[in-house]
């Protein structure tokens, strides 16, 4: 059973969410949680009872912001606004990253800057805890008021309306739902419905998510890196530490650490070590290795910094502060927008590099006495020449999606909202990408396994060779005659996915930076 996670007054761990959506961990408010939520409530309420029309209180909102609402029209007004802006269309959006928004919201509203009711902010959290998902749509939020239709959808389910998914991935009116799990829908109130859409939860969710999957990734690269090197027979020594500290940037030390210590006593790297050997220099895609990993490396590392202030802000409009309620315009997410296009175009880059090692081994002009293509009888069999063709047709995608999101912009709002992010468009194209790399990597492993079998009698290191015998293990098969491919790519990317590839370099030689 998954720990709960306690959400208060700090900011949620990118760990914590990623416990809450993608393994279901439940979650609970915090006293101290709890108290703030009392205490900003009390404003609100103080507000809603004073005769001076306020924002999002008694208000109309956007470009509606200035017509004042009677009392007895506030709750409509709520309800009006989750239902309208409950606008998405197209797909529906991953579970965890549905998961992933409502648990950024409940954590803004744990803060007490919000003016949300704590019946409110519980009910949110019953919702994860029971594994209700609302169904949120590919197409609809701009990144600027927030996500907003992503999280109307998500606050119509606490309103007892729309579709949800229960705990079993079942679709089912929400109400149904919630009467399953024993729960009872709310009537907004003033100020709640704004509360509960006005955040850059969604575009966030999805930066953290693939930062988890990037960090496991880079390494599982530099495997993938370090056994393509080892059965080209390329040179370990340009990885050396004195070498790379003449520019000392941090990833690229790291990348090439890591490759050193997959790379020793390699017997196949020892074979062409002595005087004999004439290379004078390495192909880039394997000699500069370190220095596009480790670039991407810095890009990730970057793009978690910005996450890590995200996670600690509050992000709603108004807020609550100090006993008063003021507008502002946190909710724009242009800094969150513009680190999910740069993870995407290091993301390109990265695969690129990839592809490009992995197409080395199938020319026999550069591999170095293997067989073209990696073929038991070139001619007769094609051997790995269409996995490669499946990776150039990735990266090729790859540097599609690498186009900035963040770049554009569609007024909106009748011109209130006359500035937009997209950093909803930004994030989902990183998610697919972060998919393609998994694939690419996953193709250049299956491939140096191949080659370095070929070299055989000699010995790979210790973690490449153990990354070979993991994909045996599991099915993929040697060399051999031409066999139906796609199975075992798709085991393949599940191994790299799944982190399997990594663990089996790392049981062998220790954690890999």
């Amino acid at each position: 059973m998954t720990s709960t996670i306690a959400v208060g007054t700090g900011p949620v761990s990118r760990a914590d969410l990623v416990a809450v959506a993608r393994h279901g961990a439940p979650v609970r408010l915090t006293d101290e949680a709890s108290s703030a939520i009392d205490d900003a409530r009390a404003v609100v309420e103080g507000l809603a009872a004073g005769a001076t029309p306020a924002y999002g209180i008694s208000t109309g909102f956007g470009a509606l912001a200035t017509r004042h609402i009677p009392e007895e029209l506030r709750a409509q007004l709520q309800r009006s606004l989750v239902r309208s802006h409950a606008a998405g269309s197209g797909p529906e959006v991953e579970r965890e990253v549905v998961r992933a928004l409502m648990l950024l919201r409940l954590s803004t509203l744990a803060t007490g800057h919000t003016g949300i009711r704590r019946e409110t902010a519980e009910l949110m959290a019953s919702l994860l805890s029971h594994g209700i998902t609302p169904v949120v749509h590919e197409y609809g939020s701009l990144g600027c008021s927030g996500d907003l239709a992503p999280l109307a959808h998500c606050a119509l389910a606490l309103l007892g309306e729309g579709q949800v998914r229960d705990a079993d991935g079942v679709l089912r009116p929400a109400s149904d739902a919630l009467s399953a799990a024993g729960l009872t829908a709310v009537t907004l109130v003033a100020k709640e419905g704004l509360a509960l859409i006005n955040g850059t939860d969604g575009m966030l969710g999805m930066l953290v998510l693939a930062l988890a999957d990037l960090e496991l990734l880079l390494r599982t690269a530099d495997i993938a890196a370090g056994m393509s090197v080892e059965a080209q027979l390329g040179t370990d020594r340009v990885f050396a530490a004195d070498l790379q500290a003449l520019r000392p940037h941090p990833g690229q030390a790291a990348s090439a650490a890591n490759l050193v210590a997959l790379l020793a006593d390699s017997e196949v790297v020892a074979s062409h070590r002595g005087p004999d050997c004439n290379r004078v220099q390495d192909a880039y895609s394997l000699r500069c290795s370190p220095q596009v990993h480790g670039a991407v490396r810095d890009t990730v590392a970057h793009a978690a910094s910005v996450a890590e202030r995200e996670l600690a802000s509050a992000v709603d409009n108004p807020v609550v502060i100090d006993g008063r309620v003021e507008s502002n315009g946190n909710f724009h997410g242009a800094p969150v927008g513009y680190v999910l296009d740069f993870l995407a175009i290091a993301v390109a880059d990265l695969a690129s590099i990839s592809e490009r090692r992995t197409d080395r081994f199938l020319d026999k002009a550069r591999n170095h006495g293997l067989p073209p293509f990696l073929a038991d009888d070139p001619g007769v069999d094609s051997g790995l020449m269409i996995a490669q063709y499946t990776q150039a047709a990735v990266v090729s995608e790859l540097k599609r999606l690498a186009v900035p999101a963040s770049v554009d912009s569609i007024p909106s709002s009748a011109m209130q909202e006359d500035h937009v992010s997209m950093g909803w468009s930004a994030a989902r194209k990183l998610r697919r990408a972060v998919d393609g790399l998994t694939r690419v990597v996953a193709i250049e492993v299956l491939t140096a396994a191949r080659a370095l079998d070929l070299r055989a009698p000699l010995r790979p290191a210790a973690g490449t060779g153990a990354v070979v015998r993991l994909l045996r293990d599991r099915g993929i098969e040697g060399p051999g005659p031409d066999r139906h491919l796609a199975p075992e790519i798709e085991t393949c990317v599940d191994l790299v996915r799944s982190g399997a590839v990594l663990a089996a370099a790392t049981s062998q030689i220790g954690d890999l930076q």
